[in-house]
């Protein structure tokens, strides 16, 4: 079988596997996130066995530290993130009740220096816009709970399902191992290992990338005076996630928030030059002192695969849209690899 063939043949496959998980999106949420939970604490796990501890106390010593942890964060953190929210909540109205009034007092501004027709339009869509916005506030927010709510059955699930991932890694593995065909067992075991060193070492390094990006994103908000920086600093700690289009959706909350509290461009400009400098330090010395080797993917082959697996599996197919982005990749070098050894 040629390369053209094997490659069709995967395209396929995928293509159905894709179908497949957007019927069961709920579901491949749940073990989507069970699945990269596993990932990140193997490590952990792997670094006790080699000390001696065996792989089932390992994983209880894992779960006792996880359980203070949570238990922290329900009494301590939880609480602040709530409040936090319920005066975001409170106080998005009045912003974009804010907004509408900057439009109209434009309107009054300008409308004598220039004729009212070129203005007229850009007033009218700003406060259609902004009422339209007001009025979805309420339903937006009652989907957001409803999502957690849904989602909450994922979040209870998955302790259970990463506990039998780690638990029963060698024996997976092992059995996967006896299903692969003879005559690409070698081959598929190779593509197998340096994907699996690939998205692991993607996962954990990103994680510790959005949250230094988070920190330093919330400390420049709170150094500036705008509102909710603790928002706007997870937001941006998230948005890292997304290459190019990330660090412009970073900056939307906190320029929107600053610009409502001060109405003035100086503040903005700040704001920007904040990112600007965050992105930069995260760009040329977080991510090459974390990241050992690059996936060096195609940018807009990644954002077409962010914006194809997002539209499947939400948030999950945005964080995993690189990591298997470069998989395939991996597949398909090994598989042109293979093709010129053959023909050789």
């Amino acid at each position: 079988m040629s390369s053209v063939q094997r490659t069709g043949i995967t395209l396929i496959v995928l293509s159905v596997l894709f179908a497949f998980c957007y019927a069961v999106q709920h579901s491949i949420s749940c073990l989507l996130l069970s699945f990269v939970l596993a990932y990140l604490f193997d490590p952990f796990v792997l670094m006790l066995e080699r000390k001696g501890i065996r792989r089932i106390y390992g994983i209880l010593i894992l779960y006792t530290f996880l359980t203070i942890l949570a238990i922290f964060c329900i009494i301590f953190l939880f609480p602040l993130l709530n409040m936090r929210w319920g005066m975001l909540v409170q106080e998005l109205p009045g912003y974009v009740q804010r907004f509408k009034s900057m439009a109209v007092d434009l309107k009054g501004r300008f409308g004598t220096a220039y004729a009212a027709e070129e203005w007229q339009w850009l007033v009218n869509y700003v406060q259609a816009g902004a009422d339209r916005l007001l009025g979805k506030l309420g339903a937006g927010m009652y989907e957001a709970v409803s999502s957690v709510v849904f989602n909450l059955f994922n979040f209870l699930l998955s302790p259970v399902l990463v506990f039998f991932m780690l638990y029963y890694k060698a024996e997976s593995l092992a059995g996967i191992l006896r299903w692969l065909p003879s005559s690409n067992r070698d081959f598929l075991v190779s593509v197998g290992r340096d994907i699996n060193r690939s998205i692991g070492g993607f996962l954990r390094g990103q994680l510790i990338v959005s949250v230094i990006v988070a920190l330093l994103s919330t400390v420049a908000m709170i150094l500036l005076g705008v509102n909710h920086p603790l928002f706007s600093g997870i937001f941006a700690g998230v948005a890292s996630i997304i290459p190019i289009i990330g660090v412009i959706l970073a900056t939307i909350p906190p320029l929107f928030f600053a610009y409502a509290e001060y109405q003035s461009g100086g503040i903005l400009l700040q704001v920007c030059a904040v990112f600007s400098a965050i992105y930069f330090f995260e760009g040329y010395v977080i991510k090459p002192l974390i990241f050992k080797e690059s996936m060096d993917l195609n940018p807009l082959v990644t954002i077409i695969m962010i914006m194809i697996l997002g539209e499947l599996l939400g948030f999950w197919g945005i964080l995993l849209a690189i990591p298997i982005t470069g998989a395939i990749k991996i597949y398909c070098h090994h598989l042109r690899i293979a093709d010129e050894q053959k023909k050789g």
